[in-house]
């Protein structure tokens, strides 16, 4: 059975058109432990996701991923280099995980945040909750398919 979630990235650091042009990449840098608990438990290969760009004006679903490989071990965590380090992960106890995602479709139309709070079929969306931070969260099948139709896909 196929899930559906919202994952966050800010256009200026990983925008949905440099997933289109890679085809597919890691989702890596999350240190929310809720949703990495998320990407190493539930998130599945095959399973749908709405590309959300954030902390940008106005926020929006940007297109349509899906997921290309179930959680493992996010690198970064353990690599001195990266401004997503952990000193405490290890490589017996990584801490962090992540998920491959890939390009499937561009939304034809953005669905911004805005119009999305304006949709009542959207209530009782995690994204529209008052305090809702979270980068990786579930959608239900009902708003996913909404978010869609609001985008011009069908």
């Amino acid at each position: 059975m196929v899930a559906y979630w919202l994952m966050k990235s800010e256009p200026h650091v990983y925008p949905w058109e440099q997933l289109v042009e890679d085809g597919q990449t890691h989702w890596d840098g999350v240190r929310n432990y809720q949703a990495r608990n998320t990407m190493r438990d539930d998130m599945k290969i095959g399973d749908i996701v709405l590309f959300y760009h954030s902390n940008c004006k106005p926020p929006h679903v940007a297109g349509i991923a899906r997921v290309s490989k179930e959680g493992y071990p996010d690198h970064t965590a353990q690599d001195p280099d990266s401004k997503y380090f952990d000193e405490k992960a290890s490589p017996e106890n990584p801490r962090w995980m992540m998920v491959d995602i890939e390009a499937i479709q561009a939304m034809n139309e953005i669905v911004t945040l805005p119009e999305m709070k304006e949709n009542p079929v959207l209530e009782g969306m995690p994204l529209l909750a008052r305090g809702q931070r979270l980068s990786v969260q579930p959608v239900s099948e009902t708003h996913f398919n909404e978010v869609c139709k609001m985008g011009g896909i069908q």
